[in-house]
């Protein structure tokens, strides 16, 4: 049953993202009170529990070391077993991942680390959200959910190249409507000129000016066809402010003047 959703049994798996969780039971999971050992499966439902005690977990038979600011996501029919030390506590939710869409693979037991704080909240927040509004509910954990898939890395990857692309584009995306300069963006992301050049290139073939300025278009394309927003304002908004600069990246990038693009171009 679970094979669809195995990249590597018991320690990766393939996640569906792009629709939010359906959330039917969400809590504080008390184990290791009646007995050192818990073996189950949920048949229908995926399992996602942040752990605040260290046992041992097997996933259908992989082995996993768990301890305080881990996580793990079992996917449905996959047996745990689970050996605790003493009386464990964890937050849980058991939830239904009905997208079909692109899915994002993750490790079954990976270490938040500095996040446990963040995604501690968001869980806690759908725990007390539950009974007044299952939506907001589901929501919180989508969001847990997206966090633990920014984390993890992909596959043959070294962790630092992704995360200081992330935090570049971070950057990049919170100073659009400024004077964006490659070595500031470096800087953000705590490597090199020379090293950012080369991430941008793997990421995305081409440079970071190049990003920048399809980022730019692609904001000033939906403020002009969605907003009332004059052209000088919206080309300010995207950090150009020089419009005879702004008449020419549109016509590069988006292929038509802002007045067409504005008039559905």
């Amino acid at each position: 049953m679970t094979d669809s959703y195995w990249v590597d049994p018991g320690r990766s798996v393939t996640v569906p993202l792009d629709e939010p969780p359906r959330v039917l039971s969400l809590g504080v999971g008390v184990h290791g009170t009646t007995g050192p050992v818990d073996v189950f499966r949920l048949p229908d439902l995926w399992q996602l529990h942040l752990y605040r005690y260290t046992a041992e977990l097997l996933v259908d038979g992989a082995v996993h070391v768990i301890r305080p600011g881990r996580v793990s996501l079992v996917p449905p029919g996959a047996e745990v077993r689970f050996r605790y030390r003493g009386r464990s506590e964890h937050l849980y939710v058991h939830l239904r991942l009905p997208g079909t869409g692109p899915s994002v693979t993750l490790p079954v037991v990976q270490d938040v680390g500095a996040l446990t704080p963040a995604v501690s909240e968001l869980l806690l927040r759908a725990i007390a959200a539950a009974p007044r509004s299952p939506r907001q509910a589901e929501a919180e954990v989508w969001s847990a959910l997206w966090r633990l898939a920014e984390l993890a890395e992909p596959a043959g990857r070294e962790s630092r190249p992704h995360a200081s692309f992330a935090a570049a584009v971070a950057y990049i995306e919170s100073h659009l409507a400024g004077q964006l300069a490659v070595p500031e963006v470096a800087r953000a992301a705590g490597v090199s000129h020379n090293h950012l050049l080369r991430l941008f290139r793997a990421e995305t073939g081409g440079t970071v000016v190049a990003y920048i300025r399809r980022r730019r278009m692609a904001r000033a394309r939906h403020l002009l066809r969605e907003s009332t927003l004059s052209i000088p304002a919206v080309a300010a908004a995207v950090g150009v402010e020089d419009l005879q600069a702004f008449n020419k990246a549109c016509r590069r990038e988006l292929g038509a003047s802002p007045r067409a693009v504005r008039a559905g171009g």
